[in-house]
């Protein structure tokens, strides 16, 4: 069983949390509202996490967001990664795992949309709530969903472009992750239809999960391909990867990279000006609402069933103003959690 054991270390330097991170400006069920959790759950519920991996910085912040929540309300939580997008069933069987450990309830950001229905479906008629978080889940049952639109990701990032250019005509290398992934349908959903009828030329460099090491087989062909591309938009694996390729090319591309969402290391570069761009979904506070949307389900308590964070687009002008405890942990910051008891 894999149980997330993280040492979470910074380059950059951020202020420790604070207890209260509300109220937070998000969309609940459609409508601008500032969130306020509980102050504390009625009683020590046990919660399940999935998460897909804890191999980047995104899930790292994602882990301390749902850690910091479950404590501060005091709940028990056990934390579980997939070692990638790649292993559906070990998700498979983690949620399996902790549903033979009778959890209260569980906070799920899938691997993909569908595999996890039936299980799901099992613990809705039980009564255990299903919080969806960031990724996207299609199954009926679902409980509730703390995550951000990747079409409208997406749809932040085309649109800085254009806000950039005087000509629409420009080329666009696309690197969106693993396919299949919910948070990718929806990016491709979007790019798709800001296509038709723009003369944007578009290079699809192909799927494949989202670390350094797959990503790079993805970009260095593309770039390779198309040395005079315009703009290349992918995750953060492969916007970061593709960003220091254009650094030490000596002028050979010319790209100009943007990620599709922004982690720490998305965010060192865009302070260097290697990145020029990336939307932020703020992670760390979609783990906290999941986990204050998994206490209300339990307890039978109001709740929104789609809380969404609002979407920031972060370059270094912006960067000057964004509270970065949103996307990720202080510098230093030492987690641990075993497997839920």
């Amino acid at each position: 069983m894999r149980i997330l054991w993280l040492l979470l270390l910074s380059g950059l330097s951020a202020p420790v949390l604070a207890a209260e991170w509300f109220p937070a400006a998000v969309q609940a069920d459609g409508q601008a509202v500032q969130y306020q959790p509980q102050a504390q759950a009625a009683q020590p519920w046990r919660i399940c996490a999935l998460l897909p991996h804890g191999k980047d910085r995104y899930w790292w912040g994602v882990a301390w967001g749902l850690d910091g929540e479950a404590d501060r309300q005091g709940v028990k939580l056990g934390i579980y990664e997939a070692g990638g997008y790649e292993n559906p069933q070990v998700q498979l069987e983690q949620l399996r795992h902790c549903r033979s450990l009778d959890a209260d309830a569980y906070v799920i950001a899938a691997i993909n949309t569908q595999d996890l229905c039936p299980l799901i479906s099992t613990l809705h008629k039980a009564g255990k709530p299903v919080i969806d978080l960031v990724n996207r889940i299609d199954c009926a049952d679902v409980t509730a969903s703390a995550r951000v639109d990747f079409a409208a990701m997406t749809a932040e990032a085309l649109s800085y472009i254009e806000g950039r250019r005087e000509d629409s005509r420009f080329s666009l290398g696309w690197l969106p992750g693993p396919q299949g992934a919910g948070w990718v349908v929806d990016a491709e959903r979007d790019l798709q239809a800001a296509l038709r009828g723009r003369p944007i030329t578009l290079h699809h460099a192909g799927y494949g999960p989202v670390d350094r090491t797959r990503q790079a087989l993805l970009v260095r062909p593309l770039l390779a391909a198309h040395g005079d591309l315009d703009y290349l938009l992918g995750n953060a694996e492969a916007a970061g990867f593709a960003a220091q390729l254009v650094q030490t090319s000596g002028g050979k591309y010319r790209a100009q990279v943007l990620a599709t969402y922004a982690t720490e290391r998305i965010v060192e570069q865009i302070r260097d000006g290697f990145i020029l761009a990336a939307p932020t979904d703020s992670p760390v506070l979609q783990a906290r609402i999941a986990i204050d949307l998994a206490i209300r389900a339990i307890e039978g308590k109001p709740h929104a069933t789609l809380v969404s964070p609002q979407i920031e687009m972060l370059d270094q002008r912006a960067l000057k103003h964004f509270d970065i405890t949103r996307l990720m942990p202080p510098s230093g910051h030492w987690m641990i959690r075993q497997d839920l008891q």
